[in-house]
């Protein structure tokens, strides 16, 4: 007795022991944590330590458990190989896949959820598994994105070269050298250091993954059971050191009994003893095997459910849960227990309950298997998740649906996938308005319907004026601060069953929805609609950031009534050439489509291309008319260009010039006409008669604008040997408010050459005085409109007094343009306009005949 007794209390001597060291070495367990460069999700803190989101919330439970953590630095397959060896205990970020299951063990709860996606260098167009074909891939080796990438593009049959790179960091690297195309990494390292290495993020998007803490196999299992534990409480819990780390960085088998009565026969059957005995153990024997094999199928049954990655579970005819897989106890938040016996009402909200009880009900009334997408969130409203469900009725021994099983995959990354692909496909980029494919669509759509119903509809085309012209002097940041701006009002104009959309660099399109109206009221209210697109687009100056923008748009509009059986090609065509003509008729102009405009429009591209035959064999001329002073003597002419058709004879400006403005041509012919004009300032240079004369060249907003504008001008003059200071170049006043500050600079330069400015076509612009006083003229010229009436028109009589006393409030000459009577004259001398043009003084005429047109209307 006493000698147990001694072993027994040796026995607990040495169990303290055991259990003091055990509590010693807790509070000194040692964990090597290997580290790889994958920022923001993994990297090497200052300390030596794992930093990142995986390693800051490593570091918190370290702290928690008393671990005392050594970072471990290595590439990610060595670090692998050293996980295996056992010369690390931890690794982070490590995706979950078959292969490595069989290598490393892992925890239940993933501690983060991540995507891989492709980046290219500048230039480098990826859409598509398709685009990569001959490219060069840099991709991790030994990772799981190399072995999906490599069965992904076999299964696309496309060949491409995978470049192996030990680091995230080394492909985007090479990328950037340009040893490689494009590098495959996870979306958390790309977002970070695509900027860096000037990559761009493509839309091609694969492999969902789950990552965790792994450990080599057999080894370290205590730290899953820890990571687990912490990673169930945080990711429940509101203001967590989870949510916080992401938000800063970005039962023993029954015992069979032996019935009582089995002894009471024993008793009374003593005889048979043996035989009893006998019979029992052979019944104890099979009892224990029939439970050991019934509980290895449910023990592999329970496993295989609880391995599949998908939310199983059973329910009875009164949809109480009766079985649930570890999937579906993640989900809740709740062990099984917690959840058998209850229904959806107390997990899920309202909406999501009675979504799944109307489906479950269908499934048990009807008897037939169902698949559907469901979406659900749970009553806290922390979860939400799409999921793709097949339920299967469960019948008893007679036939009769007294359950249901339910099998639902996690889908909501694919559905997130799916409608971030949608919006690329559809929207536009850059002003997130709806694209031209996503019109197209609504546009078939609109004229599918009922033709009658479609009366108060069109389709409106809006072109911005000068945007190119804005593009090229500013650069492409300013250009696209605009358009945002622009999409911005263009949304406020759309109604409820409109639709705007960008359409190209440059153009927009509203697709009106209106009711059913009488033609005529259809026709006034569209207008109407029309005018206001463009009030919106043009009445108040843009804030470029570093300057205001005064813009406009042309617009073509087609109605859409009748329009049905013409297809959607149709309707476009017209719309477009509606456009047309209203960029042809100027600035801020809108155009109706009417049919005969596809004539015009085959009459005007035969005119352009023999415009363009025009230049290219210089078939062009210039006429000058008079300039005089009050005492009628000769100051100068006007030079106007004239087209010397082969086959149509002479041609007016009037004909061309506002061609040749839409089509681009206005900049060769403009280079042709100061070239022409400078040549005859050299000749009459010769000429005692005309050696005085100036000599007014009209010059374009696409010239003016045009970067190398002055370095033109002065080429010109030195080329031709023409006097700069007998060369008057006349601006439009409206052409100027694009930029004034850049225009006041290119009048400074000529200026400083000797190069005399003229405000063109004074009045019909946007006269300021604020800005006026800023440019440096020489003269102004009242356009003939307000000379046309001045006789009649009190108005314009007013107006063009003002424009006098404004010239000599500037101390500049005013010209009136336009003058054809004697009676004109002498109104203009009254009101203080001492300088003339017009058919009064000589009409235009070749070089040779100005002096004679004048002495003869002089004369006259």
């Amino acid at each position: 007795m006493m000698s147990a007794l001694k072993r027994i209390c040796s026995g607990l001597t040495l169990l303290a022991m055991l259990l003091a060291t055990s509590a010693v070495t807790a509070t000194e367990r040692v964990v090597r944590v290997g580290i790889y460069e994958n920022p923001p999700k993994l990297t090497a803190g200052s300390d030596g330590l794992p930093s990142g989101i995986l390693g800051d919330l490593l570091r918190e439970m370290a702290r928690l458990e008393r671990w005392q953590l050594v970072g471990v630095r290595c590439e990610w397959d060595d670090c692998l190989l050293a996980l295996q060896s056992g010369d690390i205990d931890l690794m982070p970020d490590v995706a979950l896949s078959d292969e490595r299951a069989k290598l490393f063990e892992f925890h239940q709860v993933p501690a983060l959820h991540s995507w891989s996606q492709v980046f290219a260098r500048r230039g480098v167009v990826i859409h598509s598994m398709l685009d990569l074909r001959g490219k060069r891939l840099a991709v991790l080796e030994g990772s799981v994105q190399q072995e999906y990438l490599r069965k992904l593009l076999s299964g696309f049959g496309v060949s491409s070269v995978l470049v192996p790179v030990r680091s995230f960091e080394e492909g985007f690297r090479r990328v950037a050298r340009g040893e490689a195309d494009a590098v495959a990494a996870n979306h958390h390292f790309g977002e970070v250091e695509a900027g860096r290495h000037d990559l761009v993020e493509t839309t091609l998007m694969f492999q969902p993954s789950r990552l965790f803490y792994a450990t080599g196999r057999g080894r370290n299992g205590d730290l899953h059971s820890a990571i687990d534990r912490h990673l169930q409480a945080w990711l429940d819990a509101p203001g967590s050191p989870y949510l916080q780390t992401l938000k800063r960085w970005g039962a023993a088998p029954p015992q069979p009994r032996v019935p009582a009565g089995f002894w009471w026969g024993l008793a009374v059957l003593g005889a048979l003893l043996l035989l009893a005995l006998v019979f029992v153990g052979l019944l104890r024997r099979e009892v224990s095997r029939q439970t050991r094999v019934l509980r290895a199928s449910e023990d592999k049954l329970s496993n295989i459910l609880n391995s599949v990655d998908a939310y199983v579970y059973i329910k009875d005819s009164a949809l109480r849960y009766t079985y649930a897989n570890r999937k579906v106890c993640e989900l809740l938040g709740r062990p099984v227990e917690a959840i058998v016996g209850h229904c959806d009402d107390d997990f899920f909200d309202a909406a999501t309950a009675r979504r799944l009880r109307d489906v479950d009900e269908g499934v048990l009334a009807g008897g037939e298997r169902q698949m559907m997408e469901e979406s659900s969130r749970t009553q806290d409203g922390r979860r939400a998740l799409t999921v793709l469900s097949v339920k299967l009725p469960l019948r008893d021994a007679e036939g009769r649906v007294h359950a249901l099983c339910g099998i639902s995959t996690d889908i909501t990354e694919q559905r997130q996938f799916a409608e971030e692909i949608h919006r690329l496909e559809s929207y536009d980029s850059l002003t997130r308005l709806p694209n031209r494919r996503l019109l197209l669509d609504r546009l078939q759509q609109s004229l599918s319907g009922d033709p009658v119903a479609a009366g108060g509809g069109a389709l409106l085309l809006i072109n911005l004026d000068g945007f190119k012209s804005l593009n090229e002097r500013h650069g492409h940041a300013v250009g696209d601060r605009l358009l945002q701006q622009v999409a911005e009002r263009l949304i406020g104009c759309a109604q409820a069953h409109d639709l705007a959309a960008r359409v190209g660099s440059d153009e927009f399109a509203l697709l009106i929805g209106g009711p059913v109206q009488a033609p005529g009221l259809a026709s006034q209210a569209l207008e109407r609609r029309a005018h206001d697109v463009q009030q919106a687009i043009s009445s108040v100056a843009y804030d470029l950031g570093s300057m205001r923008y005064q813009a406009s748009a042309s617009i073509g509009m087609v109605p859409l009534g009748g329009e049905a059986r013409a297809g959607v090609d149709a309707v476009l065509k017209r719309a477009d050439l509606a456009l047309h003509q209203a960029k042809v008729g100027g600035r801020n102009t809108i155009r109706f489509f009417q049919p005969d405009m596809e004539a015009l429009i085959g009459a005007r591209r035969a005119l352009e291309a023999e415009l363009r035959e025009a230049i290219a064999s210089d078939q062009f001329l210039l006429h000058y008319q008079p300039q005089v002073d009050a005492e009628r003597g000769l100051i100068g002419v006007e030079a106007l260009v004239r087209w010397q058709h082969p086959q149509r004879g002479l041609i007016g400006p009037d004909t061309f010039i506002p061609l040749a403005e839409v089509s681009g041509l206005i900049e060769p012919l403009g280079r042709w006409i100061l070239h022409a004009a400078c040549l005859q300032l050299r000749t009459w240079n010769a000429d005692a008669a005309a050696r005085d004369l100036s000599i007014a060249v009209n010059i374009s907003a696409r010239q003016l604008h045009h970067p190398d504008f002055v370095d033109l001008v002065l080429d010109t003059l030195a080329a031709t040997g023409a006097d700069p200071t007998r060369l008057e170049l006349e601006l439009t006043e409206s052409r100027l408010v694009e930029d004034v500050d850049g225009a006041i600079a290119k009048m400074q330069a000529l200026k400083s050459r000797g190069v005399r400015i003229s405000l063109d076509d004074f009045g019909t612009g946007y006269s300021s005085l604020n800005y006026l006083g800023r440019l440096p003229l020489d003269q102004l010229k009242i356009d003939q409109a307000f000379v046309r009436d001045l006789l009649i028109d009190a108005n314009d009589n007013a107006i063009v007094r003002a424009m006098v006393d404004i010239g000599r409030s500037l101390n500049l000459p005013v010209l009136a343009e336009g003058v054809e009577t004697a009676a004109q004259r002498d109104a203009l001398v009254q009101l203080g306009c001492l300088r003339f043009q017009g058919y009064l003084y000589g009409k235009p005429v070749p070089a040779d005949d100005v002096l004679e047109s004048w002495r003869a209307a002089v004369a006259a």
